[in-house]
């Protein structure tokens, strides 16, 4: 039975200015107000195996969240809110602590990132700095907590079998002292913190950081699971993928879908990049026995699409937990002695080039998607990031509210490229919906793209 509550500050925001709570209460702020009731609904639906973005609205249409001004600070009024966001009658403190994360990153990503004219967001350092910026506010830049971060990438659609190989994995970083960043949402984005949280126990850690990196539009279909302690919130998904590269130390990919192909492509469009040649960056693919045919075929993709130069920055570890978390340790040790050689910062590589292609938003509509170079005729690392616009499209199609929409309206996106990419992305997608790595649960996938030569 829905809930209707006050709520008190959690967290890292307990105070805003009365010009900052008129953006959520002046009607004139209505889409940045909607856009906070959303990502609030998918706080407060933690723990949800749904993610359709507009059923979640659609079953919750009457919830509403208010921000109170009181002279102590401020509280949340949230009315008709999932009841399995209380206990009791009471908030779990978790939900309450991503609930004012949510607030502070909207509002501070609003004021001082797109709104403030401080930061050009054309020029590619301008855009770095304010990722720094919002990073900062967030309380994730820790100064003190050297080389320790481990991301992990990974699908929220997968099986049980990879779901406990995951924590296995997050288990053997922990006994490592490693802590773990993922994109916040459940299956691989829950499963290596839930094994870390248990190993950090046994080595008495007590300041464990376990933190999930959203962006508004996709918080919806992923909602943050409840061992994420740090919740940031970044403007879009471009953004929130550079946010990844910066903080990281090491980055792990479990199995996954076209989220997960997203975020590999990526990163592997920058270590291709000549401006990045040399620079140490643990990339380990890794998953259980069951899974050697998904990685399989991701390298033949890549292969067939990059060429045999990504493969190398490639590291496939099958079915050895221990072996990943051993590899990621000696790895780190050599970026550590990179960036003391390099004069660069331990918690947020500033080194690393992201040229504006990667950091550009990519609006996923027909024309755009439609217009994407899916040629070998480019540098390699062009090509990479045409093919994440790609799958970046794909993802807006199967979650997101205005991709959603866009495909039901106007009918499946069309993507035209050379015959050998376009049979390569066939391939690999096709591979995806039959393991039933589209979507969460088992209702049927209907496909949101067309694949024309």
């Amino acid at each position: 039975m829905p809930i209707s509550t006050t709520v008190n500050p959690a967290g890292s925001l307990d105070v805003l200015s009365k010009y900052e709570v008129s953006l959520l209460t002046d009607p004139k702020h209505h889409q940045l107000k909607e856009i906070f009731r959303v990502c609030s609904l998918a706080v407060l639906n933690t723990g949800s195996d749904h993610d359709n973005c507009q059923d979640i609205i659609e079953a919750h249409k009457d919830f509403e969240i208010e921000i109170l001004q009181t002279d102590r600070g401020v509280k949340l009024q949230v009315t008709n809110a999932p009841d399995s966001a209380f206990v009791d009658g009471e908030m779990i403190r978790g939900i309450q602590e991503h609930l004012f994360s949510t607030l502070r990153d909207l509002i501070y990503s609003h004021l001082q990132v797109l709104h403030s004219g401080r930061f050009n967001l054309v020029e590619s350092k301008d855009i770095t700095s304010a990722n720094f910026h919002i990073l900062r506010n967030a309380g994730v830049l820790n100064p003190i907590k050297y080389l320790n971060l481990v991301v992990c990438w990974g699908g929220h659609a997968i099986s049980r079998t990879e779901y406990d190989y995951t924590k296995e994995v997050g288990y053997q970083l922990g006994l490592r002292n490693f802590d773990i960043c993922t994109g916040c949402g459940p299956g691989a984005m829950k499963g290596p913190m839930k094994g870390a949280a248990v190993a950090h126990a046994k080595q008495r850690l007590v300041d464990s950081r376990f933190i999930g990196i959203s962006e508004p539009e996709i918080i919806a279909a992923e909602a943050p699971n409840p061992i994420v302690n740090q919740l940031v919130i970044m403007p879009d998904i471009e953004k929130r993928l550079e946010a990844f590269a910066r903080l990281s130390h090491a980055i792990i990919v479990f199995p996954g879908g076209v989220g997960t192909a997203e975020e590999l492509l990526f990163l592997l469009g920058l270590l291709l990049h000549p401006e990045n040649k040399g620079m140490p960056f643990p990339l380990v693919l890794t998953g259980p026995a069951s899974s050697a045919d998904y990685f399989e075929s991701i390298s033949e993709f890549i292969k067939s699409t990059l060429g045999e130069e990504a493969l190398q920055y490639l590291s496939i570890i099958i079915d050895d937990p221990s072996e990943v978390a051993r590899h990621i340790n000696e790895r780190v040790k050599m970026v550590k002695e990179y960036r003391k050689q390099t004069a660069d910062a331990f918690y947020f590589n500033w080194k690393l080039h992201i040229p504006m292609d990667f950091q550009q938003p990519f609006a996923a509509t027909h024309e755009a998607m439609s217009n994407l170079n899916l040629s070998k005729n480019q540098p390699i690392h062009e090509l990479a990031a045409h093919l994440r616009r790609a799958f970046s499209g794909i993802v807006a199609g199967n979650v997101k509210t205005e991709g959603v929409t866009a495909v039901r309206d106007k009918g499946p996106f069309q993507l035209k490229g050379d015959p050998e990419i376009v049979s390569a992305l066939d391939k690999i997608l096709r591979q995806f919906v039959e393991q039933k790595r589209m979507k969460l649960g088992e209702q049927a996938y209907n496909p949101c793209y067309e694949l024309v030569e």
